[in-house]
């Protein structure tokens, strides 16, 4: 909290407040001579005071579905920084679950605030409450800390479980582990699949070297978990490689996403470590550490999954560990990962499975591991990047391992099973998409099908190329006609302007709409291809007043690096911050006129701020020439024609570089027919 008390608020966090859009909050700013003044921040970033803000908002009846909850939020930002704050945040937890404060000395803003979240918790929901106060802190803190995506965490926790062959049923408890659990995102995937699968009770044990994150995960987990009077949770802060606080504690199941390319892991005071039954790690492979730590930690029979970069199956130094894993059967399967399911997004995180072998299991013999390429099965497109397709990649992984355990034929071209011989070469490469091949008639089906798409797109580009090239633009008219700007023309009530707005927390789903849901469409959207990634139900859709566009209507970009505009086509569509519906009367102005001449790039230049590629371009201030109907029409034709022709473009530049691609590994196998 600032010197003075004064908790500060931005633009955004004050549409949150009373749910509405940001550009709702510039609007009362700039009609309201009563709006409270700016206490800090810059002229493009201000901030207000929120008790000022409150203030006002309740005075002016501004305040429309804004839960309490959303009120706190502030107030916890503003007790320092990231650590102050996520504790803060843990002691509401503690609270909530009945442990108290464990004495973390907070000062007495925060021991007040925390009361006051606690009572808030308790009214409407202490879990519900713990994880929206978590959820932001995450989000302020995205670059710092990374999470396992709730999808791939189940996902693990249920590979984990068949590879065990189900709950333990020979102790009171299925006892779960995760040496680097974070925020315990893991640990609680691992419970919930635990008990579906019938376990009778759950122990969970965490670790992280982080305390702040350690403190958050035993709230988390405190709330969520609990087993009448009986200690089911152990979370604690330390270091598991350098000083692992569960020493005698053994798992059935660990569950880990470890560190990413930390060399910073101990590898000179650990070098005669016991754990390092494989051989000792090297200084640049951290991740076999954390492996051969969980098998350490095991029960014999038990089992664990690691999210591992993908260097990890490949790099050289590792490949005397990744080999002695293989012989000694402890290495089950490896599943690559579509890019985007984890951080690094940008790369086909892998899935490591491991087992234990129980003692009557003995020595394996002709062992065999799966390898599962999910990032070739589902490969990278624009529309998918950040929102992979869960049910599709769960069905295909869990399809992989039934074969695998029924030994009956896989189940996809991407999937194989593997002698443990064939892979114990000079570089023991583990990467599945190294050793499996598409088969030669899916792959001669999907290049027809490519080549036939190719040839009609270069047919249609050619037809409208022409069109576009005959175009005479050589006279310039002789009276150069007059331009209104967007703002003009919607007081004129040629148009009506609105503005796409923030969607409220916890309404926004991923992947395709359910029921009456719309699609979503936003600004990080468009960075990545352009296809809705999100959706809203109907009813949230109505409560918070959101911006449809529907079809015919004029979609408009207010982002400079991905400005554009459109005529909307597809079904009505909820719009987010920074993309504006336009509607015309079709009577005074034609739309493909007007998307043609709002988007371009000199009308871009001269409504935008120029101070960055991610600055605003000010969609009123767009300037239209002024021109009659039919003229407008004449011209949308054209406008038309531009914005087919470049669809085709773009994907043309995408096939031809998937074909030459695919075309080039085929010839490069030596599969050209002798008779070509």
């Amino acid at each position: 909290m600032s010197s003075s008390g004064v908790v500060p608020v931005t633009l955004a966090e004050i549409a949150r407040l009373a749910g509405v859009g940001r550009a709702a909050v510039s609007n009362w700013r700039r009609r309201h001579p009563t709006f409270p003044a700016r206490i800090g921040g810059t002229d493009v970033s201000p901030q207000f005071s929120l008790a000022d803000i409150e203030v006002w908002l309740r005075e002016n009846k501004k305040i429309k579905k804004s839960a309490d909850r959303e009120w706190l939020w502030p107030r916890f930002e503003a007790l320092g920084g990231r650590d102050e704050t996520g504790l803060a945040v843990a002691g509401v937890g503690r609270r909530l679950v009945g442990r108290g404060p464990d004495g973390a000395g907070f000062s007495e803003e925060a021991a007040q605030l925390i009361e006051r979240a606690v009572e808030l918790g308790r009214r409407e929901g202490g879990a519900e409450t713990f994880e929206f106060l978590l959820r932001r802190w995450l989000d302020v803190h995205v670059r710092q800390i990374a999470t396992t995506p709730e999808p791939l965490a189940a996902l693990m926790a249920e590979l984990a479980l068949r590879t065990t062959g189900g709950p333990m049923g020979d102790r009171d408890r299925t006892t779960v582990m995760d040496p680097a659990c974070g925020t315990g995102h893991l640990l609680g995937a691992a419970a919930a699949a635990a008990v579906s699968a019938g376990a009778e009770a759950v122990a969970l044990t965490g670790g992280d070297s982080d305390p702040v994150l350690a403190a958050l995960a035993g709230a988390r987990l405190g709330l969520t978990a609990r087993d009448g009077d009986r200690p089911l949770i152990d979370v604690r802060p330390g270091d598991s490689l350098r000083a692992d606080p569960f020493t005698d504690v053994p798992a059935d199941i660990a569950l880990c996403n470890p560190p990413f390319n930390e060399r910073d892991w101990g590898y000179e005071e650990l070098a005669t470590d016991a754990r390092w039954s494989h051989g000792l790690p090297p200084r640049t492979e951290p991740e076999l550490a954390w492996v051969q730590h969980c098998l350490a930690r095991l029960r014999p029979g038990g089992a664990a999954v690691l999210l591992l970069p993908p260097a990890v199956a490949a790099r050289r130094a590792g490949r005397r560990i990744r080999g002695s894993l293989l012989r000694t059967g402890h290495l089950r399967a490896v599943v690559a990962l579509p890019p985007g399911c984890a951080a690094p997004h940008s790369v086909s995180l892998h899935l490591w499975v491991l087992r234990t072998p129980a003692p009557q299991e003995g020595a394996p013999v002709g062992g065999r591991v799966l390898l599962a390429d999910a990032a070739s099965r589902f490969p990278r497109t624009a529309a998918r990047d950040a929102a992979p397709d869960w049910g599709a990649i769960g069905a295909f992984v869990r399809d992989a391992f039934e074969a695998a355990d029924s030994d009956a034929a896989p189940p996809s071209d991407y999937v194989r099973s593997m002698q443990v011989i064939e892979l114990l070469d000079d570089e023991v490469d583990l990467t599945p998409g190294r050793h499996i091949a598409q088969s030669l008639t899916d792959t001669g089906r999907q290049l027809s099908r490519s080549w036939q798409e190719f040839r009609e797109l270069t047919t249609g580009m050619g037809k409208s190329a022409r069109l576009l090239a005959a175009l005479d633009l050589a006279s310039a008219p002789a009276d150069r006609p007059t331009a209104a700007t967007v703002a003009e023309l919607a007081r004129a009530g040629a148009l009506t302007l609105r503005a796409g707005q923030q969607p409220p927390d916890g309404t926004v789903g991923e992947g395709q709409p359910v029921g009456e849901g719309f699609p979503l469409l936003t600004v990080p959207d468009l960075l990545v291809g352009g296809e809705p990634r999100g959706w809203i139900a109907s009813d949230d859709v109505s409560a918070s007043g959101a911006t449809v566009a529907e079809a015919g209507d004029v979609v408009v970009v207010g982002v400079a690096r991905v400005f554009s505009a459109w005529v909307h086509a597809g079904p009505p569509t909820v719009l987010g911050p920074q993309l504006h519906a336009v509607r015309v009367q079709p009577e005074q102005l034609d739309a493909w006129f007007l998307a043609g001449s709002l988007r371009a790039p000199a009308n871009a230049r001269q409504a935008g701020t120029h101070t960055s590629s991610s600055s605003r371009v000010d969609v009123r201030r767009l300037q239209v020439r002024q021109v009659p109907l039919g003229e407008q029409r004449r011209y949308g034709e054209t406008f038309r024609e531009l914005a087919a022709f470049e669809r085709m473009v773009l994907r043309t530049r995408d096939l031809g570089a998937a074909l030459v691609r695919d075309l080039g590994d085929e010839l490069a196998a030596g599969r050209l027919s002798s008779g070509a």
